[in-house]
């Protein structure tokens, strides 16, 4: 019989990954096999059956045909809800099919025969009996779930209309420390008591731990599973099976999770909706949280969205078309903190008014102003903790030379190299060279190298001279970079360990910090003036949920507060934010937004190409516009001309950028689905316009 076999190729191959072969029965659309493929043997996917148009004689094309190797029937076959989300996924993002779907498994089990497979899944019984007995055994303690805390007022509320509504998209929007997480367990609760299986999703690794902590806390009978990239290839194949085979009742996850099979599927969570993690940037440029939409309609099942800043496009959805919204989702409020605790006090410290009083040196010599550091020093005093938010890690962004003007620029990229002191190196961020800090200036000599700006690490050390005796903490990239240092580091600040914590963006949501009064971001100001039209959102959300981690502790919100220096403290973002009025902010965003056609009133596509030389890159955008000059399906796109990309050169490779934009998402993807073949095509050639790589993301949310 001859039967279509997905394999991994990508899009740009210009071949089909919906292959013919032979098979000696009509094995269920979703069974996993390998098959020869030019000289390797791989995995592939029955996906249906073949064609069975053949040669003139009826025998030809058969003939030519080349068999499955194994199949691995002892694993159940990926269900048909799996494998419409692999296609719409596939389509949406134009990526080819077998790229996405192939891509979506377990790296172990792609490489696994039959037989392997079958060991494994023997190993997997036998650790499932074993627990099981242990959980029996008359020795063991009993698993006793946490006693469940009263719900709010606003929390039964909320359970209330969930439980009334039919399946579909809910944006849950509740203030930080409003308790959205005992809503996901509650909602987990009934879904699981009724024979369902939950997926959770969550933006970053570092959050998951503590998430499911608190899952487990509640389900301490439930078979509890994570899939993220920190797991071992064994650790992730091993959660994989237990969704797939129906045996975990939860699976926690990053993005990638959005695509473990579930064949009881009854609730997706999407906490801190509004993320930017959840898009892929490699490969298949995929939203989980779109996907997580899309598969909750596809299979009837509840989609629950979380956030205090929910993004622009999510808030749009929710907003009724009465209101300017598109009315796809249903929006749920919780605008008030557990306990009663007050939201903290929004402060700016003027940085303008100083320098005006005392001059710009009192400003740039200290990275904190003097009424924050008494503040600071109120909280030491009273036992109380500090968070210091600085999103850029190391000693100091740039090294020079005050001499000659020399900096520690990357010869393999268009960017500075960051000054580590700890280890005394210049490291770029962007490629990974690295190399000891100079003696002397590389240029004329001098040994005075100064930094220019401040990290994480330096300051660090600047608050330890501030408020000498102060037990400083410091978690960035740097810092957490071994197994199990995020997680030692997070105890130490919830034992009171930790006296002032110094962080990027990584401490700044999710964390349930009790005895944190006082949250300050110092260098905010940047991202008001970006090229980006969504820096203002994504400041927006990042000091938002940075100030949700002071006085979520009832007792103590009554004295939590946010600081900003800032030097436009009359900026219109921070008096949303002394207001704690997203509502505002959003509504302000969005007719921006409708007035200059962005997003989410326009879609968008950006195709990046990557060459030996910025004229090649630019020459390749410029022949695969002109190509559609005379296409109907361009009349209703708006290509713009190609442009370098905000970081022109990484790793010695030139990169440029071309936007496409139309005010109708079908005819957008009509003009990127005949494009397809005409980029593979462009890609191919020879001459000027030869280049490296290209990619398409569509929906991008950095340009």
């Amino acid at each position: 019989m001859r039967l279509k076999v997905l394999v991994d190729l990508p899009r740009h191959s210009r071949l089909d990954p919906l292959l013919d072969y032979l098979a000696p029965e009509a094995w269920p659309a979703g069974t996993l096999v390998r098959v020869p493929l030019g000289r390797r043997e791989v995995c592939g996917i029955v996906w249906g059956p073949g064609d069975e148009a053949a040669s003139p004689d009826g025998e030809g094309a058969a003939v030519a045909l080349r068999e499955i190797a194994q199949v691995l029937d002892a694993l159940p076959p990926l269900g048909e809800a799996w494998r419409r989300l692999a296609a719409f996924a596939a389509g949406y993002y134009q990526r080819s099919l077998g790229e996405v779907a192939l891509g979506a498994l377990p790296p172990d089990l792609r490489e696994l025969d039959a037989t392997q497979l079958a060991r494994r899944l023997r190993r997997s019984d036998k650790l499932d009996r074993d627990a099981a007995k242990a959980a029996a055994s008359p020795s063991a303690d009993p698993a006793v779930a946490a006693p469940l805390p009263e719900p709010s007022a606003e929390q039964r509320e909320v359970l209330a209309q969930l439980a009334a509504m039919p399946p579909g998209p809910v944006l849950l929007f509740g203030a930080t420390g409003s308790g959205k997480t005992e809503v996901y367990l509650r909602e987990a609760a009934r879904v699981l008591e009724a024979g369902g299986q939950v997926l959770v999703l969550v933006p970053e690794i570092n959050l998951t731990p503590q998430l499911e902590a608190r899952f487990a806390a509640r389900f301490p009978g439930r078979r509890l599973v994570s899939l993220h990239s920190g797991l071992t290839p064994a650790q992730r194949l091993q959660g994989w099976l237990a969704a797939h085979l129906g045996r975990a009742d939860l699976v926690l996850g990053t993005r990638m999770a959005i695509f473990a099979p579930l064949p009881r599927l009854g609730l997706i969570v999407i906490d801190e909706e509004h993320d930017p993690s959840y898009k892929q940037q490699e490969g298949a440029r995929y939203s989980a949280r779109d996907l997580a939409v899309w598969r909750g309609r596809s299979e009837g099942v509840p989609v629950l969205l979380g956030s205090a800043t929910p993004s622009l496009e999510s808030w749009h959805n929710a907003l009724p078309a009465a209101e300017g919204g598109a009315g796809r989702y249903r929006r749920l409020d919780m605008p008030a903190r557990i306990g009663g605790g007050a939201l903290p006090r929004v402060r700016t410290v003027d940085l303008a008014r100083i320098a005006a009083q005392f001059g710009k040196r009192a400003v740039y010599s200290q990275p904190l102003a003097p009424p924050l550091v008494d503040a600071m020093r109120e909280r030491l005093e009273r036992g109380e903790q500090s968070l210091v938010l600085l999103n850029r890690r190391g000693y100091a962004p740039v090294l020079h030379c005050t001499s000659c003007g020399w900096k520690s620029d990357c010869a393999h990229c268009s960017a500075w190299r960051v000054f580590h002191r700890s280890d005394r190196t210049l490291r770029c961020h962007h490629c990974g060279f690295s190399e000891r800090v100079p003696f002397a200036c590389p240029s004329c000599g001098d040994p005075d190298l100064q930094p220019m700006g401040r990290g994480t690490e330096r300051l660090e050390e600047q608050i330890a001279e501030l408020l000498p005796g102060a037990r400083i903490g410091r978690i960035d990239a740097d810092t957490t970079r071994h197994k199990g240092s995020l997680e030692s580091q997070l105890a130490q600040v919830h034992d009171g360990e930790i006296d002032v914590l110094v962080g990027t963006q990584m401490v700044a949501k999710g964390h349930d910090f009790r005895r944190m009064t006082l949250v300050a971001a110092v260098q905010a100001d940047a991202a008001l003036f970006s090229s980006d039209f969504r820096a203002p959102e994504r400041l927006f959300a990042l000091l938002m949920q940075a100030g949700g981690r002071a006085g979520r502790d009832a007792e103590l919100a009554g004295r939590s507060e946010i600081w900003l220096q800032t030097w436009h403290a009359a900026h219109p973002l921070y008096a949303a934010l002394r207001r704690h009025d997203y509502p505002a902010f959003a509504a302000a965003q969005l007719l921006e937004r409708e007035s200059a056609a962005m997003p989410p009133y326009a879609f968008q596509a950006l195709l990046r190409a990557e060459a030996r030389s910025q004229q090649a890159a630019c020459a390749f955008l410029d022949a695969v516009s002109a190509a559609t000059l005379d296409w109907p399906e361009a009349a209703e796109v708006l290509i713009f001309p190609p442009v370098p990309a905000p970081i022109q050169r990484v790793a010695d490779v030139e990169r440029a950028q071309m936007l496409l934009e139309a005010s109708s998402r079908q005819a957008l993807h009509r003009l990127l689905a005949r494009w397809q073949p005409v980029l593979a095509e462009a890609a191919a050639g020879t001459g000027e316009a030869r280049i490296l790589r290209w990619a398409l993301d569509v929906d991008p949310l950095s340009i």
